[in-house]
């Protein structure tokens, strides 16, 4: 006999937000964020089409999600200014995430309804955010007005 059960046994982490609420996190992808950098050097242009790369990947893997960029943070090493201008490093890592909790609206039906979001965002290692333990942005996620509910 199989049954569901609503626990983080089905999901790869569960982040607590910091507004109390309980995410799961059910898709992860990890990617190097210069793992195929074009001629050049990490620099703003660079950085923001490799943005715009990842929040469309996001669209297609998720298409019915709303998806949601955690801005990053962009260090200047300031060591080199070519002629795209200077040099800017994103974290090493860029991830993807599709994350799911309880309905938002009451009313629904929470066997048959999810609030879901997907997000983007860049962290210096490839770790499962987990518990208390995620990068703080993703914890200060506005999930109420973020997340869309969505029937199973």
């Amino acid at each position: 006999m199989h049954h569901r059960t609503g626990g983080p046994a089905l999901a790869l982490a569960r982040v607590v937000l910091t507004s109390g609420r309980s995410v799961d996190l059910s898709d992860l992808r990890f990617t190097a964020t210069y793992g195929a950098l074009p001629d050049g050097y990490p620099c703003k242009p660079v950085n923001d089409l490799r943005i715009e790369g990842l929040l469309r990947a996001a669209e297609r893997a998720f298409p019915a999600t709303p998806v949601h960029l955690l801005t990053p943070p962009r260090d200047r090493p300031d060591q080199y200014a070519g002629a795209l201008g200077p040099v800017e490093v994103l974290p090493a890592v860029a991830c993807v995430g599709g994350f799911h909790s309880t309905a938002l609206d009451p009313a629904r039906d929470p066997v048959l309804y999810r609030s879901r979001l997907t997000v983007v965002w860049f962290q210096q290692a490839p770790r499962l955010p987990s518990g208390r333990d995620a990068e703080p942005a993703l914890r200060e996620l506005p999930w109420e007005s973020l997340a869309r509910d969505q029937e199973l």
